[in-house]
């Protein structure tokens, strides 16, 4: 999920509503000199950068501050409507790309000023505008952030862990096949990605649990099939990362698609 961004491009404008994107489709590495919103109606949209992974499902938005090289992938039937932030309004948002859960005031002034289709100067988009800046500065941001590391020793294991998110192959084994010994890729997770080995892959877990739930999979079946010993400890991670069970949030992630 986490390729190389190669040769991004400078777009200077974006469609405020997209055509729905077909599972899996990619939108290559590019920046803007504005910020920009992304809300998926449906479906979910994974957001990459050099430094992390940011994983939006039907209803979160997620924020990309201006000149933040970022590609994009649908998960399942996606409808994503963007909204264009001028770099002078985005002083009370983050300075790298966030996912925030969108309250109901928040999705429905974010709706209103895209359907309206008046200018964006205007004194109403202008106010619709301010509402959500205003949303978002007190909205909680998900904790579902991946880093991405830069030294080689370790992506080498993040690569192995990527691939193959159910491994319960310990740090020492993915050390002896990447040629690393565990204390320096321990140190390593906790100097250049501030977690431990254990904390990242179950953060990558929840990301791809996200993602097959918003697609209709089951509790059991995601646990099992990312590596859970059994679906108790995987609710329990999924609840304290997330904030809902993954029960609730895959009836929610359906609902919205409905």
């Amino acid at each position: 999920m986490t390729e190389p961004i190669h040769e991004p491009v400078f777009w200077t404008d974006d469609s405020t509503v997209c055509e729905p994107i077909a599972h899996g489709e990619d939108i290559a590495a590019h920046f803007h000199d504005f910020g920009q919103l992304r809300y998926a109606v449906s479906g979910a949209l994974v957001t990459e950068t050099r430094v992390g992974t940011w994983v939006a499902p039907a209803n979160r938005i997620t924020w990309v501050p201006p000149f933040s090289v970022h590609s994009s992938r649908s998960y399942g039937e996606t409808d994503v409507r963007l909204l264009r932030v001028p770099a002078a309004l985005t002083e009370q948002l983050p300075t790298e790309p966030s996912v925030f859960v969108a309250s109901a005031l928040m999705r429905e002034a974010y709706l209103a000023v895209i359907s309206d289709h008046e200018p964006a100067d205007s004194p109403r988009a202008r106010l619709l505008l301010d509402v959500v800046i205003a949303e978002l500065a007190r909205a909680p941001q998900e904790s579902l952030r991946l880093p991405e590391p830069s030294d080689t020793r370790l992506k080498a294991v993040t690569d192995l862990l990527q691939a193959d998110p159910a491994s319960r192959a310990t740090l020492a084994e993915l050390g002896h096949r990447t040629g690393s010994s565990e204390r320096t890729l321990s140190r390593l997770f906790s100097s250049e990605l501030s977690m431990s080995f254990h904390q990242w892959r179950t953060l990558l877990r929840i990301q791809r649990a996200l993602l097959e739930l918003c697609e209709g999979a089951s509790v059991t079946d995601t646990a099992m099939r990312l590596g859970w010993a059994n679906p108790s400890s995987f609710i329990e991670a999924f609840t304290d990362l997330v904030g809902q069970t993954p029960g609730r949030y895959r009836s929610a992630a359906r609902a919205a698609h409905d």
